[in-house]
């Protein structure tokens, strides 16, 4: 055999070989099973859903939040501030204690606070103040106080208060305690009062003192009401609830007013009075049947929340978690209508 047949033998063999390992070629996939397999890829590939509140979530911002105003809104908006930075905010929120009128006098007029606490709605006047410095204040509903009129524990004298009783001793129409009452001591009554740049201080002569100092006309007027309680000789004020407590506790003559929290805080060594004979508690109130319930609110502005996500964060953690601590704080909840409307009020002050 010669070379050349031999070689193009082996070439005819070893191609035989190489085909039979490969073997016959595969059959296509149908083309339902490649569809499946391009579509299982796709969303395997595909990017997760983001949660559009993870921006504001407490771990998620930075910076510092000033608040202040209302010392009645204080404790729950110190409460709140605590648990914003338990939830990993590694920031400042700044919670003072100043008034109400006084909150919005640095938040509309200096301009120097972020949120302002207060325990009335803004007046017309503030908001004009904030307009003009750039600001347009967002009003949110936080929850509701029930004023507490409350005397010493070691008073054993009085339980209940009518509205126009306690507007006399707070015009100084009764001095001494059985011009209250005749079963009541003749000593002098010791009044004691948040001081006038105090939302509380507000609410009560609109509510309580206002309907005893009538003008011209026969209406209730608030700045006679005001100058009133403020010309009572004797009278100790302060925007520090805390000295409040400190009076009244100090004599069975004294009287005072303040939020409940600080009744709360303080029953051992205070009595709340009922006001026409109604308690101050959570059902009292949301039944509206206490006549001494008002509303509380925190305000801030659309382009500070943009601006700062820190304090939009803040707000949104609030309104979230705020009925969670309010009753535990010494306040109740707002009306969940209310709740809902600056949950509202809040989603379109950070849409930009």
């Amino acid at each position: 055999m010669s070379k050349i047949v031999r070689t193009s033998l082996f070439l005819m063999v070893a191609l035989s070989l190489v085909l039979a390992a490969c073997g016959a070629p595969a059959e296509e996939a149908p083309a339902t099973e490649v569809a499946t397999e391009v579509a299982a890829t796709e969303v395997a590939t595909e990017a997760p859903t983001e949660d559009p509140m993870a921006a504001y979530a407490p771990d998620a911002v930075e910076g510092d939040v000033v608040t202040a105003g209302s010392s009645t809104v204080f404790p729950l908006s110190e409460r709140m501030a605590e648990e914003f930075q338990n939830e990993g905010f590694t920031g400042n929120v700044t919670v003072d204690s100043i008034g109400t009128g006084a909150g919005f006098e640095r938040f509309c007029t200096a301009g120097e606070s972020d949120i302002s606490n207060a325990s009335r709605k803004i007046k017309d006047s503030e908001v004009e103040a904030c307009a003009a410095i750039g600001r347009t204040p967002v009003e949110f509903r936080v929850g509701t106080d029930a004023l507490a009129v409350v005397v010493s524990s070691s008073n054993d004298f009085v339980t209940n208060l009518t509205k126009e009783q306690l507007g006399k001793i707070y015009t100084g129409e009764f001095k001494t305690w059985d011009q209250v009452d005749a079963s009541f001591p003749a000593e002098a009554i010791l009044i004691y009062s948040p001081g006038a740049d105090s939302g509380t201080f507000d609410y009560f002569v609109e509510a309580v003192v206002a309907p005893l100092t009538l003008n011209a006309e026969g209406k209730a007027d608030t700045k006679l009401g005001e100058e009133a309680v403020l010309g009572l000789e004797g009278a100790q004020f302060s925007e520090d609830d805390n000295v409040l407590v400190q009076g009244v506790e100090g004599s069975p003559y004294a009287i005072g007013y303040f939020g409940y929290a600080y009744f709360v805080e303080n029953q051992g060594a205070l009595k709340a009075l009922n006001i026409e004979g109604v308690e101050p508690n959570q059902e009292d109130v949301d039944n509206g049947t206490y006549p001494l319930a008002r509303p509380l609110f925190i305000y801030s502005d659309a382009a500070i929340m943009q601006e700062k996500p820190q304090v939009a964060a803040f707000i949104y953690f609030y309104l979230s978690n705020v009925n969670d601590n309010v009753i535990d704080v010494g306040y109740f909840p707002a009306p969940a209508a209310d709740l809902e409307a600056s949950m509202a009020a809040w989603e379109a002050a950070t849409t930009k």
